[in-house]
């Protein structure tokens, strides 16, 4: 693989976060070792991680040569900038600045619109309010699909014809959408309605830089149940 060894880059996470996931995917795209270090996020708050996040305290965070750089969007696009040194990786932001300011917009759309809704639905007990929340989420992959024709450009993916940045972003958040689908049977990603964004996520899931990656809707699932059962057994 390019770039350094696992001994100079870390990644302080878990495995099924969707932002750390991101950051997983943005360094197999460039040939990256790493390490991954698991945190706890929950009080007591790893050392490592409030020594290298002490601003927000949250993961990912990406080690570099031991300098920390946080927040998921930020760390993708370090690390766009950071390998570039020709080993056969790709790009994951478009050259063209035009381009890139629509990439880094779509982004941002994804993580206003996404977490608040994916988190709720997934805590969600009245059917009246999952069928509420499911349809927050299909409004706002709704206008993703439609941006998926002005950024992919006709090609497989938002990046064109390789993940880019705001497959990586829309893409983190599969594995989520897919246990849910499960948890509560309903339909977030419809081929029917939404056919470029369903065939974008098969496309997506099959790629080598993805591969393992995002976890999927049985290992969420089984999380769930053992963070519920955890809850459970905790005096009042």
């Amino acid at each position: 693989m390019a770039g350094p060894s696992a001994e100079d880059v870390k990644v302080l996470g878990l495995s099924l976060s969707p932002f750390v996931i991101r950051v997983r995917i943005a360094l197999r795209l460039k040939r990256v070792e790493y390490e991954l270090v698991e945190v706890r996020i929950t009080e007591p708050k790893s050392e490592i991680l409030v020594k290298s996040n002490p601003v927000y305290k949250k993961i990912p965070v990406l080690l570099h040569r031991g300098k920390p750089i946080c927040e998921s969007a930020v760390i993708v696009q370090y690390i766009d900038e950071e390998w570039t040194d020709g080993g056969g990786s790709s790009s994951i932001l478009p050259a063209d600045p035009f381009d890139r300011a629509i990439a880094r917009f779509w982004a941002a759309y994804i993580d206003i619109k996404l977490p608040a809704p994916v988190r709720a639905l997934r805590f969600e007990t009245e059917a009246a309010k999952e069928v509420e929340l499911a349809e927050q989420i299909r409004q706002a992959l709704g206008l993703l699909e439609e941006a998926f024709v002005e950024c992919g450009k006709g090609k497989g993916f938002f990046g064109g014809d390789a993940v880019g940045y705001v497959d990586i972003a829309l893409g983190s958040y599969l594995g989520w959408m897919m246990a849910l689908e499960k948890a509560k049977s309903v339909k977030l990603l419809d081929a029917e309605k939404l056919p470029r964004l369903a065939g974008w996520a098969e496309r997506f899931l099959a790629e080598e830089s993805v591969k393992g990656l995002v976890p999927d809707a049985d290992e969420y699932q089984k999380f769930y149940a053992a963070a519920a059962a955890r809850t459970s057994a905790t005096p009042a």
